[in-house]
Parts: C-alpha cells; sequence; structure tokens
C-alpha cells in the first residue's frame, strides 16, 4: 500500500458526505429564511471536513492503541492496523488536522460575527473547541467516552444540534425552535450511521472492552433501535414541513428520501452483523441525498 493511498484510507472520505449534510441542512434551512451567505456556506464546509477527518484519524489512533483494530474487525483495514501509518506520523497528523480545524472555524466565526457582540464569537469558539475535543476524545484516552457507550449522544449533539442548528445560527443570529426538527433529524441519521458501524463490530468490541450502545443491547435491539431512528428521522422533517413551510409540493424531497431510507432500513433488518459494511457508506450517501433533494425543493418551490 502506498503511503498517500494510505493516507487517503485513514481519512475515510466515505465519511465525508455525512459531516456536509449537516452544514448543507443548516444552509438549506438558512436559504428557506433568505438569510444564506456563501461565505459562511464554504468556511462552515471547510471546518466540518477538517473536523470529520480530525475524529476519523483520531478513531483509527485510539482503536489501534487499545487494540480493538485486529485481525478479527470487520471491515476495511485500518492504516494503523496495516502498519502503512505509524503512530508517531498519526499524531503529527491528528495535530495538524485539528490545527487546520481551529484556524478555519476561526475564520468561519470572524465572518459570521463580524458586527455582532463578540460574546457570540467566544461562546461559538468554545463550542469549536469542544467540537474538537469530542472528535479525539471519542478513542483516545483513558476514558473515551465512545467505549462507555456515549458516542451515539456525541453524535446526536454535534451532527444534529450544532451540526444544523450552530449552522442556521450563524446565519441568522438566533435559533427559532422549529429548526430543531430538522437538526435532531440529522442527528438521528447520523446517530444511524454510528449505529450501523457499531453493529457491524458488535463482536470485536465486545471482546475488546468496547461498551457501545449495540454492545449493551445485543443486535436484535440495535436493530429495532436503527428503525427508530430512521422512521424518527422521517417523521421529524414532516413534522417540520408541515408547520413550517406550505407552499405546493413542499412534501416533494421525502417522496425521494422515504423510498431510500425504506430500502437501507430493509437491508439492515435482513443481514448479519458481519455483512453491514456496505449499509454504513449506503447510509451516509442517502442522508446526502435527502439533503440535496431538500435543496432543490426550496430552490424550486419556494
Amino acid at each position: 500500500m502506498s503511503n498517500m493511498k494510505a493516507w487517503m484510507g485513514a481519512f475515510r472520505l466515505r465519511t465525508l458526505p455525512l459531516a456536509l449534510s449537516c452544514v448543507g441542512m443548516g444552509s438549506i434551512l438558512a436559504l428557506q429564511y433568505r438569510i444564506f451567505k456563501l461565505d459562511i456556506f464554504i468556511l462552515t464546509a471547510l471546518t466540518a471536513i477538517f473536523l470529520q477527518v480530525l475524529s476519523n484519524l483520531a478513531n483509527d489512533y485510539g482503536d489501534a492503541v487499545k487494540g480493538t483494530d485486529n485481525e478479527n474487525r470487520v471491515g476495511p483495514e485500518r492504516a494503523i492496523q496495516s502498519g502503512a501509518i505509524s503512530l508517531s506520523a498519526m499524531r503529527k497528523a491528528i495535530a495538524i488536522c485539528a490545527t487546520l480545524a481551529l484556524v478555519s472555524g476561526i475564520g468561519l466565526l470572524y465572518v459570521a460575527t463580524s458586527g455582532q457582540n463578540m460574546t457570540m464569537f467566544f461562546v461559538f469558539l468554545a463550542l469549536g473547541l469542544a467540537c474538537i475535543a469530542a472528535a479525539i476524545k471519542y478513542t483516545i484516552g483513558k476514558k473515551p467516552y465512545g467505549y462507555a457507550g456515549f458516542g451515539d449522544i456525541a453524535v446526536f449533539i454535534f451532527f444534529g444540534l450544532v451540526g444544523v442548528g450552530g449552522t442556521f445560527y450563524l446565519y441568522a443570529h438566533a435559533l427559532p425552535a422549529i429548526i430543531l426538527l430538522p437538526a435532531s433529524a440529522l442527528g438521528f441519521l447520523s446517530a444511524g450511521v454510528l449505529n450501523v458501524n457499531n453493529m457491524r463490530d458488535i463482536d470485536n468490541d465486545a471482546a475488546s472492552g468496547k461498551r457501545t450502545i449495540v454492545v449493551r443491547m445485543g443486535l436484535a435491539k440495535a436493530k429495532r433501535y436503527h428503525a427508530f431512528l430512521i422512521l424518527g428521522a422521517l417523521v421529524l422533517l414532516f413534522l417540520y414541513s408541515s408547520s413550517e413551510y406550505r407552499f405546493s409540493f413542499q412534501y416533494l424531497y421525502l417522496a425521494i428520501a422515504v423510498p431510500l431510507l425504506m430500502m437501507h432500513l430493509v437491508s439492515v433488518m435482513g443481514k448479519e452483523s458481519k455483512a453491514l459494511d456496505g449499509n454504513l457508506k449506503q447510509l451516509a450517501i442517502f442522508t446526502l441525498i435527502l439533503v440535496l433533494s431538500f435543496c432543490i425543493n426550496t430552490i424550486v418551490c419556494a
């Protein structure tokens, strides 16, 4: 494996659609409120990409150090696990990516809070630092929260409430309660991606002492939990469209999203844990398609 190919694998590019979906949804909501700004969108997307890659690199490092990435693991071979990237090189990459996320985030806040009270700048700076810390502490450290079963909650908060709601706030400098519906929907779908990952890895995680929610509840209940996340997200989006925007064809994007997400759910329900790797990428892409169709729906029908 070439070094460049190893780093591309460590970046886990297939996870980026999910990060972009969250900031994309927040930006489309801003478009609906007619407060969208291209510079904020670009900087928000760039920051989200750096944070996602940071999380992926930290996850590779943490699981390798703790022995979770071993020959029994299902899914793509990790960079450190394969020997293609050393621990020291990965530590440097984590530091660089964290720095890039911080610089990009500060640039975003400078643009988004220009002319506003400085309190907003520092509140979001603290939130950004919390995002960086969360990305690293998921698997790294003496008490990584991902190993204690708190990953789903963190994903819901940072990909949903912060990713969507926080992005919208950077445009609007306010957060109407109605925005929490699509924000929570994206949080549910993001937690669904993590749940597929954890269902795939249930046996190896259990053997390695990684007590994810899936390990704690078992595969059968984890599949029911997955159905709750997918169906719950669709209900929340339906409620948002029903409550806020009453233009013709306001549900058109759901006509695209519902069949895709139901196809995903049926596929997950019918598979053994080790066969679920493809469904992880599938849900991330379907979530991005949902957001893109929501964007088109907004532009065409508003």
